[in-house]
């Protein structure tokens, strides 16, 4: 269970209000300041609590999984719009107009929460401050996969970035954390806190045979997910991208950095669906 006393997640005193993300992807820093260090993003249509502004940033706590750190002020909203639909695409675009030619649309990252208006025009939802969405993009909330190692495939390729969880780039806790939530599972955020808490340790995974497609395997700060016995999917800072390579290559190359593998874990989807984890409800 992740530390709650671990400064990424504990929570600030005094009290909030809740406030909801309103850009396609909010940074959140360790600092005030445009130039700190990216820690996490928080996607469009998620709520966090505000504590405090400071310099044009919020000192937020994200209702989702708990991180705690800076997000702008401009990129939230006190007005909280119950959402109606996510984002299913890897990436989609929310125009102005019901019109793929109407200009400057944002760009929307995969789980990206979205409140529809209840007006469409064709195959476009109108989904409010987040623009018009063409309906092969989106799902409903309780729309799930059945496979994170096929969520995470589809960022093959996907810039490394750290902190990110889509929008340009991923990290490998960020990578992992949106593959099963995909499929309905809610990790922490980073790969620390993940092999603390996801699923249950793969004991002799070193055994033929003993690994399986949506394995996570762990190192010292990184972690991967499994997508064949021998083969890994990581996003990384060697190939600077989503990236997928036989897996004792892999373990070889990164034992040089981060020493051996910690453990390996699995996590039983449909037992875990929909289960807020227990240090989710700490306090």
């Amino acid at each position: 269970m992740p530390d709650l006393n671990d400064k990424r997640l504990a929570r600030p005193e005094g009290a909030h209000v809740p406030h909801q993300v309103i850009v396609p992807a909010a940074p959140l820093r360790d600092q005030p300041q445009e130039a700190a260090r990216l820690d996490t993003q928080l996607l469009c249509g998620e709520v966090a609590d505000v504590f405090r502004e400071e310099g044009g940033f919020a000192l937020v706590r994200a209702r989702r999984d708990h991180y705690t750190g800076w997000v702008p002020v401009a990129a939230l909203s006190r007005a909280v719009m119950a959402p109606t639909h996510k984002v299913s695409a890897l990436l989609t675009l929310g125009f102005r107009a019901p019109d793929l030619k109407s200009p400057n649309p944002s760009l929307l990252p995969l789980g990206a929460l979205l409140t529809a208006t209840g007006q469409r025009e064709g195959a476009w939802i109108d989904c409010g401050r987040s623009g018009w969405v063409h309906e092969r993009h989106l799902a409903g909330l309780d729309v799930f996969s059945a496979d994170p190692a096929g969520i995470a495939e589809r960022f093959l390729e996907a810039p490394y970035l750290w902190g990110g969880r889509g929008e340009p780039g991923l990290d490998c806790s960020g990578l992992t954390q949106q593959a099963f939530e995909a499929c309905g599972v809610l990790l922490p955020r980073d790969s620390d806190m993940q092999a603390a808490w996801a699923g249950d340790e793969v004991e002799r995974w070193q055994a033929p045979g003993a690994l399986k497609r949506g394995d996570l395997i762990f190192w010292e700060g990184h972690v991967g997910i499994i997508t064949r016995p021998d083969e890994l999917l990581h996003a990384n800072a060697w190939h600077m991208a989503v990236a997928r390579e036989p897996l004792s290559a892999a373990i070889s190359r990164i034992r040089k950095i981060a020493g051996e593998v910690t453990c390996v874990r699995r996590v039983n989807i449909a037992r875990s669906r929909g289960v807020m984890p227990e240090w989710m409800t700490a306090d």
